[in-house]
């Protein structure tokens, strides 16, 4: 089993039947293997430290903690650290900021089996594997004007059903103020009401419900 000519692979999902599936598909290949798997954040970083993998599959969404923030961890350790991020969500403000974290590659649940491999392949040998439909999604929206982190905030208290005066109470801010937040948003977002703004925002992965 520890042929060196094999890709070690590293793969983290809390979903046990995409991890098992991953792992069936994966040892599989003639040039490739799973080192070890997990399901939260947490494992994702210890089990780096433990096997140290050629290249290293992460959910963006785990139970603990975001895979983007594990990813990032992990690379502040490893600087070279080959991650591969995989998703069922399609929002591009999450895409970029996988990326923006060194992210070697990014990837939808949804694409074929094959086009996994051949990212793992090209991520190992030092290439980056961005398919061309993330690419395209990431370039649709790279003008857009980004939601601050005041503006986020006010989303995701939106989103939970909170409404202008229980916002302001919670965040000591006035009610004008959290108005003067919303129109904001409304802009960046494109959208024409709070219920259109929450849908673009939960789509493009700013915030979550």
């Amino acid at each position: 089993m520890n042929d060196p000519t094999r890709i070690r692979v590293l793969s983290i999902d809390d979903h046990p039947l995409v991890r098992e599936g991953l792992a069936a598909l994966i040892n599989d290949q003639a040039d490739m293997r799973v080192v070890g798997q997990g399901s939260t954040g947490h494992e994702a970083i210890q089990l780096f430290r433990e096997h140290q993998p050629d290249v290293a599959l992460m959910d963006v969404r785990l139970p603990d903690m975001s895979g983007i923030d594990a990813m990032i961890t992990i690379r502040g350790e490893f600087p070279q650290a080959r991650i591969i991020m995989v998703t069922s969500s399609e929002g591009d403000v999450e895409m970029q900021r996988a990326l923006a974290g060194g992210a070697r590659g990014y990837m939808l649940k949804s694409m074929p089996p094959n086009d996994l491999l051949e990212a793992i392949r090209k991520v190992h040998v030092g290439k980056k594997a961005i398919p061309s439909e993330i690419a395209a999604r990431l370039a649709n929206h790279m003008s857009d004007e980004a939601l601050t982190a005041r503006e986020v905030e006010i989303l995701q208290q939106i989103a939970e059903g909170n409404r202008n005066r229980d916002i302001a109470e919670r965040l000591f801010i006035s009610e004008g103020t959290v108005k003067v937040h919303i129109q904001h948003i409304m802009e960046k977002l494109g959208a024409n009401d709070r219920t259109q703004a929450i849908t673009i925002a939960v789509r493009r992965g700013i915030i979550h419900l």
